[in-house]
């Protein structure tokens, strides 16, 4: 028992540190956006009305929504956008035309990750350094370059991994909550009275009075709820319960303690709106505060990226980006990876937002839309899981679901008033990441059919050729195949050229499950093809690590051993030709082209040993 309890307080601690450090750092700049936008004026009742709207809000989203209802929907004990895409797309199999176009919105619900991965770092960061502004105004102008290198240093030192820091991220995150609920009560006290914020009567007499303007500044309110999402997305590190004591222990309170903290500094002190959190402290803790401020909101970041290295790797796993150089950081845990690419086009466009936008409070304008267009496509997905997954009556699912996509629906529709602001920004990354993903998968079909129209049947070709069989050679050959039952092209250009066979020979199809493990007991599929051939399927998950030579390993029980010095893996290394006509527009089939070209390698992505890889190639048209 006292064991399980341990486990529970470092899983819960941390998730403190992983999962809430985003919504933790909100704090340093949501109130400050809702009174900075000019439409409220700074009178006790509208500070009341504001921080009810902030309460409630928390309340109904992140506690009821994603704590209570969204955490249900777990895919195998894993969580996240892609978790749930792929869940929903199992609950509507049965459905094609409905479960293409689920795909399609889940996809681009994943795209726009990519924008909200883009401004949370900046803001974040960028709102803890502006603290030096409060210290003294002559620090304004060290404020960009230095937020600019701080996150140089952060992104610099993803490809060592965070499991010698990680650990440090829980203790300091923690402290971040302590201090933000002290500074809280400290202010709390002088006007106890703003406790009354909490009832929902203030909120709703502020909506009843100023309805134009609550729909205006919803925009602003929606920053108190950043990263709502990695409550689900986090889920498989940490499993549901840590999450939800760390939400309902720690994360909550401190959160509602600092925004009540808030409201009573804007009460005796309503010249202190320039930034109510910083003001909240005394002169001598303001450094010291914005040191575990840029801390806390580095940690929030780091949470981010490593979420954009695993969401690629899913997405790509699931066939709609080509394969990319995928390094793992730690020998313990197969979660920790680094993505080259994705680390350093993160940064570019980062340092992009920081010098276009200049400020968090123009930041502020950028964000917002990606996030509540994906808190409203997670809430559709939930609706088609829990009605044909879990089987639930339509009016409860109508019911359970209804409310939240009411909730995210405004939140949306006020955020689209930031569009000309700053909100196209995000937008413009998701798309662009939406273009690339969906011109693979289109251009991925396109190949396969072109590859099906030329193809010859595996099994047939065989028998034939057996009728004057060909030298054999011994060890094993392993041919890769787009699809299986047809003859892989290297075999062809092998038997062209070398005018040989192995004695043993392997047709291996590689697919990718829409869920996020495959076990070993269902890793393969094998057929006997006669003379000494097999049709071999191997399954992965979209969360499992590829590697041919261990799955391959199964076929002892046939009586294929795979000696690592007799055995050759023959791939198909095709060159994509685009061609006017039928298929994609002729810009796009240049753009797979060139997509398909720059790929990484196939053995490397399938862990296959860089001295038994014989690649041939071939020019196929689309």
């Amino acid at each position: 028992m006292s064991a399980s309890k341990s486990s529970l307080a470092a899983l819960t601690l941390g998730a403190i540190g992983v999962v809430y450090g985003d919504i933790g750092t909100s704090v340093l700049y949501a109130v400050k956006e809702v009174f900075h936008t000019g439409h409220v004026e700074l009178t006790p009742a509208n500070v009341y009305g504001v921080l009810s709207i902030f309460v409630w809000t928390l309340t109904s989203i992140v506690s009821l929504k994603y704590v209570t209802l969204v955490l249900r929907a777990d895919n195998n004990g894993e969580g996240g956008l892609v978790a749930m895409l792929a869940l929903a797309a199992q609950s509507v199999k049965d459905r094609p035309e409905l479960r293409k176009w689920m795909l399609l919105v889940g996809i681009f619900g994943t795209c726009l990750f990519y924008g909200d991965g883009v401004i949370t770092p900046a803001i974040s960061v960028l709102s803890a350094v502006e603290g030096l502004e409060v210290v003294s105004p002559t620090f304004k102008k060290a404020v960009i370059p230095l937020t600019l290198v701080i996150l140089f240093g952060l992104f610099a030192v993803q490809k060592h991994g965070t499991a010698g820091i990680g650990k440090f991220f829980g203790p300091i995150t923690l402290l971040w909550f302590i201090t933000i609920s002290v500074l809280g009560i400290s202010h709390i006290a002088t006007h106890p009275e703003i406790l009354w914020a909490l009832s929902p009567h203030h909120a709703l007499l502020f909506i009843w009075k100023y309805p134009g303007v609550t729909f205006v500044i919803l925009g602003a309110v929606v920053l108190c709820v950043t990263g709502g999402e990695a409550l689900y997305a986090d889920m498989g590190h940490f499993g549901k319960t840590p999450i939800r004591v760390a939400w309902f222990s720690v994360v909550m309170p401190a959160l509602m303690l600092n925004y009540f903290g808030q409201g009573a500094l804007l009460l005796a002190s309503p010249e202190s709106v320039s930034n109510p959190f910083f003001n909240m402290a005394p002169d001598w803790a303001l450094i010291p505060l914005v040191i575990l401020a840029t801390a806390a909101t580095v940690i929030a970041s780091q949470a981010l990226i490593s979420g954009a290295f695993s969401v690629t790797k899913q997405v790509i796993q699931l066939g709609y980006l080509p394969r990319l150089r995928v390094w793992h950081t730690s020998i313990k845990d197969t979660g920790q990876i680094y993505i080259p690419f994705v680390n350093w086009s993160l940064f570019v466009l980062i340092v992009l937002a920081v010098a276009l936008f200049k400020s968090s409070s123009n930041l502020a304008a950028a964000y917002g839309i990606a996030v509540t267009l994906d808190m409203l496509i997670t809430t559709v997905l939930t609706f088609f899981v829990i009605r044909y997954g879990w089987g639930y009556p339509l009016a409860l699912c109508i019911a359970s679901t209804g409310c939240f996509f009411l909730i995210d629906l405004a939140f949306f529709s006020s955020n689209l008033l930031k569009l000309a602001d700053g909100g196209w920004f995000p937008l413009l990354i998701g798309g662009a990441v939406f273009l690339l993903m969906t011109t693979w998968q289109e251009g991925r079909r396109l190949l396969n059919e072109s590859l099906k129209e030329n193809s010859i049947d595996l099994r047939g070709f065989l028998d034939s050729i057996f009728l004057a069989p060909p030298a054999r050679v011994e060890g094993t050959a392993v041919f890769l195949t787009a699809r299986p039952g047809v003859v892989p092209n290297a075999l062809l250009h092998n038997l062209k050229h070398n005018k040989v066979l192995h004695a043993h020979n392997v047709f291996v199809n590689v697919r990718s499950q829409e869920v996020p493990w495959v076990g070993l007991a269902d890793r393969l599929e094998i057929e006997q093809l006669g003379h000494d051939a097999w049709q071999v399927i191997v399954s992965y998950g979209f969360k499992n690590d590829p590697d041919l030579p261990f799955a391959l390993e199964q076929l002892k029980s046939r009586g294929v051993s795979l000696d690592p010095m007799t055995t050759s893996y023959f791939l198909s290394r095709d060159i994509v030709v685009p061609t006017i006509g039928s298929g994609m527009a002729f810009w796009r089939e240049k753009l797979f082209s060139q997509m398909h070209r720059n790929a990484s390698g196939a053995a490397e992505f399938l862990n296959l040993p860089n001295n038994s890889v014989v690649e041939l190639g071939s020019k196929i048209e689309i």
